[in-house]
């Protein structure tokens, strides 16, 4: 017993020892370069959001933040490698509605988006928006489920991947519409409608951002965007609640995130210079001509945000049918 009692009391007294250097190591956080790894390719808004938050989070803390694409699985092998860093703050996600989707659409993955990470701050969001190739001749929501409905499993969509938000976005467009329709999957938004603008495949809901330059070519025709309130990048643009979809919400977020575990300093740190930067003529500019809406939040709303999006998308992907049975 006395044993123990020296080395409880040996333990206390290095730590005691070592608090002060901890402390001055996250005060002095970031001493080098941070990655911010995120699961979608160049061009993809998730990719442009976080290319305009790094820029200004590096003239904030003073040290490069580094974008690292890792696209596939829906934004799963970008989150896997976060999940497994070292929890120092040198190694961050852009987390996405997609992270959100997996934990109900599989189940079967080796990491819980809600335990091993750590919420830092809500960057921004984008609406999808209902596009068609030209060659559908369809100009409207109606039209496009009447088209759907005289030819059911003979139209395809195209998404960022599966579990994506424009994938689900479509999914319950099927189920509210009572559409079949067949669903070709990308590694991205960029890949997805370089097909739809060749016709390849004439239907996708898009991120605005990848959207909106091809819908002003007249590349592709906008049918409705899926927030409840008009996007301010083309505000005479129905939404799918106005075009009879009533209720219809869908886009797609990001949020700067951390491995669970990551010092709370670093984390309050990280929210409040991300804060910052989304707050920034810079960062707005950069969004805003592209549709994309800035937001911020503390780590604890952005916590909340994910648990209710969690909650909303569980009950999408059971009503779509796509369920997984965890192996």
């Amino acid at each position: 017993m006395a044993v123990l009692k020296r080395r409880t009391f040996c333990l206390a007294v290095v730590c005691a020892m070592l608090a002060p250097f901890l402390a001055n190591a996250q005060e002095s956080y970031p001493s080098r370069p941070v990655r911010v790894i995120l699961g979608f390719p160049p061009g993809a808004a998730t990719d442009v959001a976080a290319r305009a938050l790094a820029q200004q989070l590096s003239k904030l803390l003073g040290q490069e933040f580094v974008i690292e694409n890792r696209p596939g699985a829906g934004g799963n092998l970008a989150t896997g490698a976060v999940v497994k860093a070292s929890n120092d703050g040198y190694t961050l996600l852009m987390g996405t509605v997609a992270s959100t989707v997996h934990t109900t659409l599989s189940p079967q993955l080796n990491f819980s988006f809600a335990k091993d990470l750590a919420p830092i701050a809500l960057v921004a969001t984008v609406p999808n928006i209902l596009v068609v190739h030209p060659s559908l001749g369809v100009k409207s929501v109606g039209e496009l489920i009447k088209l759907v409905k005289s030819k059911p499993g003979e139209i395809n969509y195209a998404s960022s991947g599966v579990g994506t938000a424009p994938h689900l976005s479509a999914e319950l467009f099927k189920v509210e519409a009572g559409l079949n329709m067949v669903h070709v999957p990308y590694q991205g938004s960029s890949k997805a409608i370089t097909d739809v603008i060749a016709g390849r495949v004439p239907v996708m809901f898009s991120p605005a951002s990848t959207a909106l330059p091809h819908i002003k070519s007249g590349a592709l025709v906008a049918l409705a965007s899926t927030r409840p309130q008009r996007t301010a990048a083309a505000p005479d643009l129905p939404t799918m609640d106005e075009e009879g979809l009533k209720g219809f919400d869908t886009g797609v977020w990001f949020g700067l995130m951390a491995p669970a575990g990551t010092p709370k300093a670093i984390i309050d740190k990280l929210a409040d210079a991300t804060n910052k930067a989304v707050d920034s003529k810079e960062v707005i500019k950069a969004l805003h001509q592209q549709g994309i809406d800035t937001i911020g939040s503390t780590p604890e709303e952005f916590a909340r945000y994910i648990a209710s999006e969690t909650k909303k998308w569980a009950k999408v992907i059971e009503a779509a049918g796509l369920m997984k049975t965890k192996k």
